[in-house]
């Protein structure tokens, strides 16, 4: 096993904050999660693999430098057979580590989501497909290169996905719907409303304070404050200094029991 670069040594390579050295019952110096991982847009794979599927990565990393940055921080869960990503816009953002043994992949999954790596917090998966190094060990190379090349034929002959353009926004009229299960209304449905850096909080107890609200959302990054409190509304806003932490806390804290028959609503402030 490698040793971890010192810090100082290189700044264009990531060296793992404190937390990473510490101990966990079963596994050594397991990376201790530091942040929610933001929900994933499609349901992830739950089928066993060798190799794990990354995303949320920060695109900023230069790539050989994020390499050796999940290298360093997987090679504690087993051996790694390959690290592939890429910089071309279609996969920026993203990687897949093949590990020797499917248990490696699956204590690495537990251990490690949510680690935030330069920032941003990990979101990971076991891969769909069998990687190429994995084919070559257990002797389907060719097959399984055959069967990639026929999946990307079969997509190629797909007609394309037809996609939302901003334009349309004109298109839309007060009082009508084109969203299933959205009612008929001028406004925009608060669920519906885009991201932003301030929280709209609803469903508190009309006992909530200002200090309680600021236990639950000064732990995340860029906690800025709590204000505009109602609490006989139950309803309140809590500032970030960005959209992304903001998102972070809206991710973890949703439907939060933060009372008896009070589960959080958050949706983000309209502008």
């Amino acid at each position: 096993m490698s040793a971890p670069p010192t810090a100082g040594a290189n700044p264009s390579i990531y060296v793992p904050p404190a937390a990473f050295n510490i101990p966990q019952p079963g596994i050594p110096n397991v990376p201790t999660p530091v942040l929610p991982p933001p929900a994933p847009k499609q349901p992830p794979c739950t089928t066993p693999n060798n190799t794990i599927y990354i995303n949320n990565l920060n695109e900023k990393i230069k790539l050989p430098a994020l390499k050796k940055a999940l290298s360093t921080i997987f090679e504690q869960y087993g051996e790694i057979l390959d690290i592939v990503a890429h910089n071309n816009f279609r996969m920026r953002g993203q990687a897949f580590v093949v590990f020797k043994e499917q248990e490696s992949a699956t204590n690495a999954i537990k251990g490690v989501q949510g680690f935030a790596l330069q920032g941003k917090p990990m979101v990971i998966q076991y891969a769909k497909t069998k990687s190429d190094a994995t084919a070559i060990i257990d002797g389907t190379i060719e097959e399984h290169k055959r069967q990639r090349l026929e999946t990307k034929e079969k997509r190629a002959k797909e007609p394309p996905t037809k996609k939302f353009k901003a334009n349309n926004a004109a298109s839309f009229q007060p009082g009508t719907s084109t969203i299933p299960g959205v009612p008929a209304v001028g406004n925009i449905p608060d669920e519906y409303l885009p991201p932003n850096n301030i929280l709209f909080l609803q469903n508190l107890p009309n006992d909530i304070t200002g200090a309680v609200l600021t236990t639950f959302f000064g732990q995340y990054s860029g906690f800025k404050e709590v204000r505009s409190i109602h609490p006989a509304k139950g309803i309140a806003f809590v500032e970030y200094d960005t959209e992304p932490q903001a998102m972070i806390a809206k991710e973890a804290l949703s439907n939060y029991p933060i009372a008896p028959d009070h589960k959080l609503k958050i949706t983000y402030a309209k502008k």
